[in-house]
């Protein structure tokens, strides 16, 4: 039997939305291409978004919320709609935030990411971080990459995931997922236990604390191939976020661990089309080379800039030339351009001369 929270799953999904927001005292909304926008007029009563949402956790799961204020996990409406669910408690009453996890794995190709990306799921060890804000399709294009090395080599891959979102089947290779708070008490756990599982590769849904980002670099120096993420926005901002966690006594071990190992980051944000219809991927790439590895044990990442744009043989990417190729190409609006770039002057000859310039990200 169907949920009643289907309904409004079903009514997202026809809109091609990405979000559904729901909020006590608020009407229900969905992210559509980047905005929200309301998708019915009648607002939540504190007695609907309590139905809603206790019907959709379970007793379980509900009781944990009522306690804890936030939950976290994955909602299976069919076989074509799964959703990445997060409860909260705000000052208006109950929340919750759905994101669409298509239950169908888009490969790399219909992606549309650089072709060099597939190198990374062709190591044998090392260490690999794809990062991006909130919502940028980290979780994707690693689906896509976790794929493509199911698809090609017969591995052990363990993920490691708070929630689990993209459910794999095992093709060539074995897929063991691994969810943080019910097969696995933490990442930390979860990481220490897939070094006595025979795992060739890991996936590290979030590498947020100190000792999570500490094993994974241990793992990748022990011949593991590693994947994880971070909310950082571009290749350089990434190599000083890992750094940065060790106390200062630490740090220049961890810079000669991550010189060693780091073969590549991958940072990503989605863009507006300018024909409105969806979004698009681009992507700063860095792929390690010795200089890259002499530039992160000196800490000298500021030199990371003059590798990413001498570096476009070994296919290596500024994410505002990216982003400039989009423009110029008519994908994405001056607007969102500008909006999205790390170098704004770059862009600014672009808008509208009428037009005021935005502030912000």
């Amino acid at each position: 039997m169907n949920n009643r929270i289907d309904e409004l799953f079903a009514l997202m999904v026809s809109k091609g939305a990405s979000d559904l927001h729901l909020q006590e005292g608020q009407p229900p909304k969905a992210r559509v291409h980047g905005d929200i926008e309301a998708i019915r007029h009648e607002i939540l009563t504190h007695e609907e978004i309590t139905d809603l949402l206790s019907e959709a956790a379970g007793p379980q799961r509900w009781n944990a919320f009522m306690e804890k204020g936030d939950l976290d996990f994955a909602y299976q409406m069919d076989e074509h709609s799964r959703f990445r669910s997060n409860f909260l408690k705000q000052v208006h009453g109950a929340a919750a935030v759905f994101r669409l996890i298509p239950t169908k794995i888009l490969t790399l190709e219909q992606l549309g990411v650089p072709e060099i990306i597939k190198n990374f799921g062709r190591m044998r060890a090392g260490i690999v971080l794809v990062t991006g804000p909130t919502g940028s399709g980290k979780s994707t294009t690693l689906a896509a990459l976790m794929d493509y090395m199911n698809v090609n080599f017969a591995k052990h891959i363990v993920t490691i995931e708070e929630p689990i979102e993209f459910v794999h089947k095992n093709k060539l290779s074995i897929i063991t997922q691994r969810e943080v708070h019910v097969d696995t008490p933490s990442f930390q756990a979860g990481l220490k236990a897939a070094l006595r599982e025979d795992a060739d590769a890991i996936l590290v849904g979030e590498m947020r604390d100190l000792e999570t980002i500490a094993l994974a670099l241990t793992a990748a120096e022990t011949g593991m191939l590693v994947f994880g993420t971070l909310h950082t926005n571009n290749a350089r901002k990434t190599v000083d976020r890992i750094i940065d966690v060790f106390p200062a006594e630490q740090q220049p071990q961890i810079r000669t661990m991550l010189g060693s190992s780091l073969r590549g980051v991958v940072a990503q944000l989605l863009m507006k089309k300018a024909d409105g219809k969806g979004r698009l991927a681009v992507n700063e790439i860095l792929v390690s080379t010795s200089a890259v590895s002499s530039i992160i044990r000196e800490g000298k990442t500021e030199k990371l800039f003059d590798v990413l744009v001498s570096g476009k043989a070994q296919g290596m990417q500024l994410m505002d030339d990216c982003i400039m190729r989009c423009l110029k190409d008519g994908l994405v609006s001056p607007i969102e351009a500008y909006m999205k770039a790390i170098e704004k002057p770059r862009f600014e000859e672009f808008l509208p001369k009428d037009a005021a310039i935005p502030t912000g990200r």
